[in-house]
């Protein structure tokens, strides 16, 4: 495995009622900050209704942030597949990789909100049976094939790309899970990448991630693409709020846990994620005591990271779920403490100083007494040369 990367995966979740105008400004600065910061990615939702998901288009996220970045990959986080004309869909993407000159990054699903699919008349089974239809529309049209198909919303006759991608030969495409393995059956069978958004958030997902990783490999084999799927390509979502200390980290996220809880729980229509605490106190316990994330320190982050890393046996990159779960301030500062302070454990950065540092001081007696004598020496002789003078 290549070094462990680092990114944010921005649903997002704003509570309602605020300025959208500031709200968007605000991420798009988030996110140049992180590249800042030396994030890898940043991953932008897509949802159209129960008022707190306010990105109607990741494409167009990644085209503002595309324009105030110059590193930082940007990905769909993930573009709905099922409600939109794959040939479309397929093109904006290669589009968008022209304009961030191979840094765009293509997330495929169903379309999380039911509240979203039901406005297009479609249900969640619609939903799911449309992403597999239109993924392998999508694969085909991105490698360059010519497509004639119809599926249950769109029909396309000798449909075809007009141009070729600027990355070589294509950039990242990732399909989302959580915990069926539907989303490790398309990754195997279309020998792409895989997003589990929902690695912590419930026990299934978190206990599946082993699993779902082996059906992607059997799957593979099965299309003859098993040598295509790297583990490099496996993106896993988990929330954490870091702060200097754990009660400060506490007090940091009593700003806005509440309201979070409050959408997963009462708002959003996807019981997977099943999160439990009546107040804030019982609120951020949960999260920690139940493995979803880390409200705490840096050490506990990498705990939690680390822990990831066992259970999964290996991905290629951690994205931290946004949250408004802390002030703005706060949150720049979590993520400001996750580069300084856990990156570096898993990027290679950080043992070698940790030992450089032990060696130092193993020997720091002996090279001390060394330092006393040469100085005493120098003293001495220049004590001599003054009185030959």
């Amino acid at each position: 495995m290549s070094r462990l990367k680092f990114g944010i995966f921005l649903a997002p979740i704003h509570r309602p009622g605020q300025n959208p105008t500031l709200l968007l400004r605000r991420d798009i600065e988030l996110v140049r900050y992180l590249e800042d910061l030396g994030y890898d990615e940043a991953w932008f939702g897509e949802h159209h209704s129960a008022g707190a998901e306010i990105y109607a288009s990741p494409e167009i996220m990644i085209a503002a942030a595309g324009e105030q970045t110059s590193r930082i990959k940007l990905g769909t986080g993930v573009t709905s597949v099922s409600y939109h004309n794959p040939l479309w869909a397929a093109e904006r993407m290669v589009m968008l990789d022209h304009l961030t000159r191979g840094r765009a990054l293509f997330g495929l699903g169903p379309g999380s909100l039911p509240t979203d699919a039901a406005m297009l008349g479609l249900s969640q089974i619609d939903t799911r049976e449309l992403l597999a239809e239109n993924a392998d529309i999508i694969m085909r049209l991105l490698r360059g094939e010519t497509v004639t198909a119809k599926t249950r919303t769109h029909e396309l006759i000798d449909a075809k790309i007009q141009m070729a991608p600027y990355s070589d030969p294509l950039f990242d495409v990732v399909v989302a899970a959580i915990a069926s393995p539907t989303g490790a059956r398309l990754a195997g069978k279309h020998g792409i990448g895989l997003l589990s958004i929902a690695a912590t958030l419930t026990a299934d997902g978190f206990s599946a991630l082993q699993h779902h990783w082996g059906l992607l490999e059997e799957f593979a084999e099965q299309a003859g693409r098993r040598d295509e799927v790297d583990r490099s390509t496996w993106r896993l979502v988990g929330p954490f709020h870091l702060a200097e200390t754990e009660e400060q980290a506490y007090r940091d996220v009593e700003h806005g846990i509440e309201y979070w809880f409050n959408y997963l729980q009462h708002v959003a229509a996807f019981p997977q994620m099943d999160v439990r605490g009546n107040t804030k106190r019982e609120m951020i316990d949960f999260i920690n005591s139940s493995g979803i994330g880390v409200i705490g320190t840096a050490e506990q982050a990498r705990g939690q990271v680390q822990r990831l890393i066992d259970q999964s046996g290996g991905f290629g990159t951690l994205l931290v779920q946004g949250h408004d779960w802390a002030n703005p301030q706060a949150t720049r500062r979590s993520f400001e403490l996750f580069a300084q302070d856990v990156m570096p454990h898993f990027q290679g950065q950080a043992q070698p100083m940790l030992d450089a540092a032990a060696r130092a001081e193993a020997v720091r007696e002996g090279q001390a007494a060394e330092h006393r004598k040469a100085v005493e020496h120098m003293t001495q002789k220049y004590t001599a040369e003054l009185g030959r003078g």
